[in-house]
């Protein structure tokens, strides 16, 4: 089963090659000309802004940009050498990545919740040539940027933090970044201001921080307020200092805002779209989040570190109705499911479009079995409906087999998003020797609410079948455990969760 963009999205200027990938016929020839372009059109504009911190205009970072490529070249930096980056969110990671594209060579950006071990692995698998470090000043020279970079040039390695194994550094083009700019582009609202102005509260070192933020904003001209670290405070206070109209973070940081007693006093009436992504989110969460933010076009965006960020979006007008959905394709992206599961219509998603990168770095075999006949095997079990939307039902490693029924964790961790008391959770199966497995919740309940068990079980059957709803309920008050990416670790909470006697 393959699908095409459907109608939401504007698709002007999209043509199809002859190996039937899909491509925006205009864009900049790379990140570089991409930067060049600001500086001399919108030159004075502020291009970045740290919150507490430095304010600088697009001619400011092209000429800080501009020594940092000539400090790296001094140091031996090349065209195409790696230059990881070890910093924390601010303007110096913004100068570090852009001087790196300055100089020709490709950024290496490094989890900064990565272990000391993790981290020297990223550089070393990576070959760094010159790692940015914190507590170092950031490398000067002679004002230094190349003219020649291309679009299929590569600009920038990330590293995976996938839950098993090591790391796996996705190879991302100037054209995979340039892609993704122009698809964030189409799923703005059309009525918005064209120089955005966000609030990036996520890593940078996150492809949503750096691609479909901090590069976006540059491709549109707009202004990126970075975060040094959230702080919901700070959150709400620079929303209506810094006027900021685009707002894009992960569903928990919106539910921490809304309900942050400060909430009611800050003016947010200028939030024209608001993204979310990353977890699921219960449909009486993006209600509350319509109401808080009236003048806002709210959307579920859905990608991946292999497809340089952004691959589906859920329109404002699908959005409640539709809250399990991670949306359309972009208008660039195809997507397909492989090996359907005839019970259930789902399989594994595979993506195709110029946003999914080259491969993995130093890793052929990987790159192999990933990338095959130009489609992105994604890992992602899913299904599409009659109108086109996509469904993420389940990681393909981590179904509960129940008795020879299929259970898509996904699907329940998505109801569980909107039961009563849960702040969090997370399903897994609990070995069982008459049914090979069960299901089992491990809930975090919501900070100052009651928590009710069979509350919680008497919604998930009005939702679930039978089968689906949990047997077995874990409650933790300590968040749940999560690797340097922030994705949740499930192996530890099947070896460690003591589950006690079935609740059902």
């Amino acid at each position: 089963m393959t699908a095409t963009a459907p109608t939401p999205f504007d698709t002007a200027g999209v043509t199809r090659g002859p190996d039937g990938v899909s491509r925006y016929d205009t864009l900049p020839e790379s990140l570089v000309h991409m930067l060049r372009a600001q500086v001399d059109e919108n030159g004075t504009g502020e291009a970045l802004i740290e919150v507490g911190g430095e304010r600088l205009s697009y001619r400011e970072v092209w000429d800080r940009a501009s020594r940092v490529a000539g400090g790296l070249r001094a140091a031996g930096v090349g065209r195409g050498d790696r230059v990881a980056i070890r910093l924390p969110n601010g303007i110096n990671w913004a100068l570090a990545f852009w001087g790196t594209q300055l100089a020709g060579a490709v950024a290496v950006p490094v989890n900064t919740r990565f272990t000391e071990s993790e981290a020297r692995y990223v550089i070393e698998d990576s070959g760094a040539a010159y790692v940015a470090e914190p507590e170092s000043p950031l490398p000067d020279g002679a004002p230094y940027a190349v003219e020649d970079a291309a679009v299929e040039d590569v600009a920038a390695i990330f590293y995976t933090s996938g839950t098993t194994g090591f790391p796996k550094g996705a190879v991302t083009t100037h054209a995979n970044f340039l892609s993704n700019c122009e698809s964030c582009n189409r799923v703005r609202p059309v009525d918005t201001d064209p120089h955005p102005r966000t609030l990036i509260s996520v890593p940078l070192f996150h492809v949503t921080g750096c691609n479909s933020q901090m590069l976006t904003a540059t491709y549109l001209g707009g202004t990126s307020v970075i975060m040094p670290q959230f702080e919901v405070t700070s959150f709400l206070s620079t929303i209506e200092r810094e006027r900021i109209d685009w707002l894009t973070s992960v569903p928990a940081i919106h539910w921490l805002a809304i309900n942050h007693p400060d909430f009611p006093r800050i003016d947010v009436s200028g939030v024209r779209m608001l993204s979310y992504g990353g977890a699921p989110i219960a449909p009486e969460l993006v209600s509350k989040i319509k109401k808080a933010f009236p003048a806002a076009r709210v959307g579920n965006g859905f990608g991946l570190t292999e497809t340089s960020s952004l691959s589906t979006y859920l329109p404002h007008e699908y959005a409640a109705d539709h809250a399990d959905s991670v949306g359309f394709p972009v208008p660039v992206c195809d997507v397909r499911l492989d090996v359907l599961d005839d019970a259930t219509g789902a399989g594994e998603l595979l993506i195709r479009g110029p946003h999914v990168v080259r491969g993995y770095w130093n890793k052929p075999e990987a790159t192999a079995v990933t990338f095959v006949d130009g489609w992105l095997h994604t890992g992602d079990v899913a299904r599409i409906d009659e109108q086109g939307l996509v469904y993420i039902v389940d990681r393909a490693k981590d179904m509960i087999n129940r008795g020879g029924e299929n259970v898509y964790c996904v699907e329940v961790e998505n109801a569980l998003a909107g039961a009563p008391g849960v702040f969090e959770a997370a399903v897994v199966g609990v070995p069982d020797e008459v049914m090979g497995e069960k299901v089992g919740a491990v809930v975090v309940p919501a900070p100052g609410t009651g928590f009710d068990v069979h509350a919680m079980l008497e919604y998930l059957r009005e939702r679930l079948a039978d089968f689906k709803v949990p047997q077995y309920v874990a409650v933790r008050t300590e968040p749940l455990p999560r690797n340097p990416g922030g994705k949740i670790l499930k192996g530890p909470l099947r070896r460690d969760t003591q589950w006690g006697q079935p609740v059902r």
